[in-house]
């Protein structure tokens, strides 16, 4: 026989009994597949934000049908809609979830931040933070490179002078930015109760403030008396103002000396 077609042949032979050997390890040694999970993970966003708790989408999933968490309600891109879902298909109790949005807690614009040097490095947030907390003179403002933005799913969040800004619209609190940002700036609040909110994260004392940014919170606790329902506090020279008790009323909004205060009308 021509040893050139022998060897074919016998290539051939291998490879179709290494064929057939895979199509029976494939069979023994197949995972069974969840179909309850799978059916969960099909309902879910997809976000895979990690929000939950868990390891992104079919984490959660795994979880719920495995028994490990019966909370529906963990998913906040989903929202109430989403724990409904769950909870008919596993039996459940569907969860009320309280639609939030991000806010970034900054009004340092190029505008009303002063700058101590100018940046010329790589264009992140990250990077440029561990160069003496930015170009920006207040070290706990945002950076203005924009992580944020490119984390954020749901295109939530531009860039305005210098600063992020969030489409409550378009956000869907999966908190992607929130773990992106390197000064932790950026919380989640109420998307349909209009709430005041101190949009400065500076804790240095009230003069130095004023040298670093013009709309910085100088600590000088007007807010605080202002308030008729006691919702603001001072924490490390800064006014925080508590959601819950916010009625809305604007008073400390409309008191603030540096307008550091902003009431988020958001719908």
């Amino acid at each position: 026989m021509n040893p050139i077609l022998l060897a074919v042949i016998i290539v051939a032979g291998i490879g179709i009994l290494a064929g057939l050997l895979l199509a029976v390890l494939s069979k023994v040694m197949a995972v069974p597949t969840d179909e309850k999970a799978a059916a969960i993970e099909e309902i879910l966003p997809g976000a895979n934000c990690g929000s939950c708790g868990f390891s992104g989408c079919a984490g959660y999933a795994a979880a719920l049908s495995e028994g490990k968490t019966a909370d529906t309600g963990l998913c906040n891109p989903g929202g109430s809609e989403v724990s409904a879902k769950i909870a008919a298909l596993t039996g459940g109790a569907a969860a009320s979830i309280e639609p939030m949005t991000a806010v970034v807690f900054c009004r340092g614009s190029s505008e009303n931040a002063n700058k101590k040097m100018k940046y010329e490095g790589v264009a992140s947030c990250k990077m440029a933070a561990q160069l003496f907390g930015g170009e920006k003179s207040c070290i706990y403002g945002c950076v203005g490179l924009g992580d944020c933005a490119r984390a954020c799913p749901y295109n939530a969040i531009t860039l305005c002078n210098g600063v992020a800004v969030v489409n409550a619209d378009l956000c869907r609190a999966c908190k992607k930015c929130i773990a992106v940002c390197p000064k932790k700036i950026i919380g989640l609040l109420p998307k349909e109760r209009a709430n005041a909110a101190v949009l400065c994260k500076n804790h240095d004392k009230g003069a130095s403030t004023r040298k670093e940014c013009a709309a910085g919170c100088i600590g000088c606790t007007k807010c605080v008396k202002l308030c008729p329902s006691g919702a603001i506090a001072m924490d490390n020279n800064v006014a925080v103002v508590d959601p819950e008790k916010c009625t809305s009323c604007g008073a400390c909004a409309e008191g603030c000396p540096t307008g550091a205060i902003a009431l988020l009308k958001r719908r």
